[in-house]
């Protein structure tokens, strides 16, 4: 995690553009959340994460090649 919260924007700018509404999906329903601006306050870290998120957000990015997720 990073001092400016808990962002995995640095995973998200590695995702395919082809591949991003996939993925955005499947962390939405890992994470049991509905909107998208749900989804955007999770990716700009303004929520905190619980450890069975984190460990779900990085599986998801694990699926795409993706293994550095937290940060900027």
């Amino acid at each position: 995690m990073t001092e400016n919260g808990f962002t995995f924007n640095k995973g998200w700018l590695q995702v395919k553009n082809g591949d991003l509404e996939q993925c955005r999906r499947k962390i939405m329903d890992a994470l049991k959340i509905t909107t998208r601006s749900a989804f955007l306050n999770r990716l700009k870290g303004k929520v905190e994460p619980k450890i069975t998120e984190i460990k779900a957000i990085e599986a998801i990015f694990a699926e795409y090649g993706i293994t550095e997720v937290w940060g900027e």
